[in-house]
């Protein structure tokens, strides 16, 4: 059973950088692709990032590209999102999921609980 617990958030300034981890207890996300999701308060999930499950795919939303890099260590079982040069509009709650190497939220079975990600300007 998968079960996705994300860390790393927080409160950063315009320009800074986190990283988010996303740790699967249960031990068997190494089977699943990856994805990173984000909600912003009023709107809807939006895709962030995916990687497939042996990590030589990956695949950004162009609000992203450039800036984040996602990341994965299947011997830790554990995802990661490396944010750099963050933007007030990348406020939001991310959330790490488990699934198909696809960019919409319904392709994957398995979410954390999110960690919210604060930039201020």
């Amino acid at each position: 059973q998968v079960q996705l617990v994300e860390s790393g958030g927080g409160l950063v300034q315009a320009g800074g950088s986190l990283r988010l981890s996303c740790a699967d207890s249960g031990r068997t996300v190494t089977y699943y692709a990856m994805g990173w999701f984000r909600q912003a308060p009023g709107k809807e999930r939006e895709f962030v990032a995916a990687i497939s499950w042996s990590g030589s795919r990956t695949y950004y939303s162009d609000a992203v590209k450039g800036r984040f890099t996602i990341s994965r260590d299947n011997a830790k079982n554990t995802c990661y999102l490396q944010m750099n040069s963050l933007k007030p509009e990348d406020t939001a709650v991310y959330y790490c999921a488990a699934g198909n190497y696809v960019d919409y939220a319904s392709g994957y079975n398995y979410w954390g609980q999110g960690t919210q990600v604060t930039v201020s300007s």
